[in-house]
């Protein structure tokens, strides 16, 4: 009971630094190293948390993460994405199985394109004429969201009555 109450609270916590790692983006283009760093240094407590074992569970995670910030660094030195969000990125990959991890990418780059079209048609309206920062941090957030209830929130069954 009290390992399922721990999984669950840092589940909330993830969820909330997420939220917070958004509105820190879209407020001043920013996500902190210390939010990041949290986030990554609490990924072994969810490990243990959720049963995971050392091998091949946790040995895939760090392998995810260390593939995921290899990717994101390129685009960063690419100046195609900030350094935060590859932070971001890869905290996340610690916690989030490699599957789910990729379906949060594809739920993120989705996120990602309608934000771009909104700031861009916002900046456009604007008759702004410097270049358009897109806060990631934002479809980042929503992506890491989507996976959390999608993949991690307890399912209602027929058993418990309430389904």
């Amino acid at each position: 009971m009290l390992i399922e109450f721990l999984y669950y609270g840092l589940l909330v916590g993830l969820a909330i630094a997420l939220l917070f790692a958004a509105f820190t983006d879209l407020r001043r283009r920013q996500i902190d190293n210390w939010l990041n760093a949290g986030i990554a240094l609490a990924a072994p407590v969810f490990w243990w948390s959720s049963g995971l074992s050392i091998w091949p569970g946790v040995a895939m995670q760090l392998g995810v993460a260390v593939a995921a910030f290899a990717l994101f660094a390129g685009l960063f030195a690419a100046k195609m994405m900030g350094g935060g969000d590859v932070k971001l990125l890869t905290a996340l990959a610690l916690w989030i199985e490699p599957t789910w991890f990729l379906r949060l990418l594809v739920v993120m780059a989705l996120a990602g394109g309608v934000l771009t079209i909104v700031m861009g048609g916002w900046h456009i309206i604007r008759r702004h004429k410097n270049r358009i920062a897109i806060p990631y941090g934002v479809a980042i957030a929503i992506g890491g969201l989507w996976v959390l209830g999608a993949q991690y929130l307890p399912r209602f069954n027929s058993s418990s009555g309430l389904g």
